[in-house]
């Protein structure tokens, strides 16, 4: 029987609302009080069953949890026939438990996707040379193994044969594939998108660096939920000391009924109410402003934030490359556009890309006579004339004249951390574009509100080169900034902030390859157009990527977490003075108690509910 109410806790707490709902209606509107004291009843009794089991079970390993200061709760709210009370106290308890488990349901889920993410397949070279489709629990290390365009590489490992472009951003989170050639290594996970590959294997399953994201992920999530939350480490003293002055009380005086009204009295309505009424309003004044917070205790956590580490792509940047600059040489440019865009329309290079969208619409004319330069980039025949569009060792393998100003442009935006796109028409240069994947607008200025708040230090991880990594934190003004990180090494620098240093950390991210250091930091932060994975890891979601919203986010948080250390002084505070209103005073009573009481509780929710209007100040 206790197996099977433990796990009905859910369907008993909406019985319960059902119960609590009808009992209302049936004494405002049609004035039959005896049926709402009945369904009130019944709701307590049914509601705190699941409870006092759980505070039996807490107590059989010597533990005074919060299910015990509950109890105690309903038990007294019993006695003074308040049936309203200890009905409402058991929904609103079970349903705090309910949104807990939801959430490490959803976190557990997190991990599923991952694994369903992970290579399934692969092409095993057999002893006769030919390649067969075998699961990939069966490839070992030395085997070889055939990639081809679209698949996912199924283990860690380094090309034999062939080459073609690779997305990596599973792994690194950079957009940009890169070329894989003989002796390149590839990791498990990422994705061929053009081009044949062969590869031995070097890693194999859980090994792989992708088997590493779903191990670190794992182990940062069962930690995480052992945490435990406030009230319980409170219990713990609070609700022995309550029982330890009634029991003394009751000795000396011989007084049952002084006794029980210091155990009625001594229960923290407030409290039990008033910590989950700062969170519920918190948390909804979050979702309005479009800040997802996972659970009392990442607000908790997040309020105390010092220290904020970054992903770079996606997060302090767009994610997308794009036409940061453009420097055209000569006249006909128009036409020079013209050819560009048709030579790149034949490319699904993310550059090739980046180039279209910011010519527009065009009318693209044919194209002949096409030549790849792996690397470099294409030179073909367009309306007559010869095409090259690429970087600039194509340029020079053309014998493309660069002038002066043309080389101070290019160490320009080359100095700018851009990618080079150059289009020349019959040997002349006629175009010079920078693309890159440009910081996301007015992230500097919220990273000024957030130092304003309380944030000491911030920091860039990041899988890009060290040089554009550099250029983007100077810019920002970071504290520091690390590149060539794979997943591992970002939870590990992660791990010994907070471990070694005793920082608390957040960490913002957006891609599957985050999520190990989402888990890993204190509170994780993931941008709400990100991987499902990233959003389900995290702790806090930003929708729609608004980085605005993440000083919204933490002065929200610090102002939650105020308003329940408010509360918690206002309940205990009431009980002090009421407990010690019966011992000391003439005029106190069960009566003028719970007065005082219901007038505690109704405070507590009055303070919680200012946090619905929390805006954050501008603090530039």
């Amino acid at each position: 029987m206790k197996r099977f109410i433990l796990k009905s806790k859910s369907r008993i707490a909406l019985l319960c609302a059902l119960l609590i709902g009808a009992a209302f209606a049936s004494k405002l509107m049609f004035g039959k009080e005896e049926a709402a004291v009945l369904l009130l009843v019944a709701a307590s009794v049914l509601g705190v069953a699941p409870i006092v089991i759980q505070a039996i079970e807490a107590l059989k390993v010597k533990v005074v949890s919060i299910d015990l200061l509950v109890t105690i709760a309903v038990l007294g709210a019993f006695v003074i026939r308040n049936f309203e009370e200890s009905a409402i106290v058991t929904f609103l308890f079970l349903f705090g438990a309910f949104l807990e488990q939801r959430t490490l349901n959803k976190t557990r889920s997190a991990i599923k996707e991952l694994v369903e993410m992970a290579p399934q397949t692969a092409l095993k070279q057999n002893k006769d040379g030919d390649f067969e489709k075998v699961d990939v629990d069966e490839v070992d290390v030395g085997d070889v193994l055939l990639v081809k365009t679209g698949a996912k590489i199924p283990v860690d490992g380094t090309v034999l044969s062939g080459e073609g472009y690779v997305n990596e951003a599973s792994i690194t989170g950079e957009p940009l594939p890169v070329l894989k050639e003989k002796g390149a290594f590839v990791y498990a996970g990422t994705i061929l998108d053009n081009g044949t590959i062969q590869i031995v294997a070097d890693r194999v399953g859980e090994d792989t660096t992708f088997g590493k994201i779903i191990e670190l992920v794992e182990e940062a999530q069962d930690s995480k939920s052992k945490v435990e939350r406030f009230i319980d480490r409170f219990a713990r003293y609070y609700t022995p000391a309550v029982l330890l002055i009634g029991l003394v009380v009751g000795a000396f005086t011989r007084d049952l009924e002084l006794a029980v009204t210091i155990l009625v009295l001594g229960c923290p309505g407030a409290l039990v109410i008033g910590v989950p009424v700062s969170n519920v309003a918190g948390i909804g004044n979050g979702a309005k402003n479009g800040v997802l917070f996972k659970g009392s205790e990442v607000i908790g956590e997040f309020s105390r934030v010092d220290t904020i580490v970054f992903d770079k792509t996606g997060t302090l940047t767009t994610g997308v490359p794009s036409v940061s600059e453009k420097v055209y040489y000569g006249d006909n440019i128009e036409k020079a556009l013209l050819y560009l865009a048709s030579i790149e329309r034949e490319s699904d290079h993310p550059l090739a890309k980046a180039v279209l969208k910011e010519i527009g619409n065009a009318e693209f004319l044919p194209v002949e006579g096409t030549a790849v330069f792996k690397g470099e980039g294409i030179v073909a025949s367009v309306d007559g004339h010869r095409v090259a569009a690429g970087n600039l060792a194509l340029m020079e393998r053309e014998g493309v004249k660069i002038s002066q100003k043309a080389r101070e442009d290019i160490a320009r935006l080359e100095e700018k951390g851009n990618s080079l796109v150059m289009a020349a028409v019959d040997g002349e240069l006629k175009i010079l574009m920078g693309v890159r994947d440009q910081i996301r607008p007015g992230v500097k200025e919220n990273l000024i509100n957030l130092k304003k708040m309380g944030v000491k230090d911030f920091i860039m991880l990041s899988g890009d080169n060290k040089g554009t990594v550099e250029k983007v934190s100077r810019e920002l003004g970071l504290t520091e900034a690390h590149g060539n990180m794979l997943p591992e090494d970002k939870a590990d620098f992660i791990r010994r902030l907070t471990d070694d240093k005793g920082r608390v950390v957040a960490f913002v991210g957006d891609g599957i390859n985050d999520s190990p250091s989402l888990a890993t930091a204190n509170i994780g932060i993931a941008m709400g157009r990100g991987t499902d994975v990233a959003i389900e890891t995290s702790d806090v979601v930003l929708m729609n990527s608004d980085f605005s919203k993440l000083p919204h986010a933490l002065g929200l948080a610090k102002a939650t977490a105020r308003n329940m250390r408010q509360n918690i002084y206002i309940a205990v505070g009431v009980v002090v003075f009421l407990l010690a209103g019966v011992i000391f005073s003439e005029w106190m009573n069960m009566s003028v108690g719970m007065f005082v009481h219901e007038g505690s509780i109704l405070a507590v929710i009055l303070n919680g509910m200012r946090l619905l209007r929390f805006k954050l100040k501008k603090k530039i």
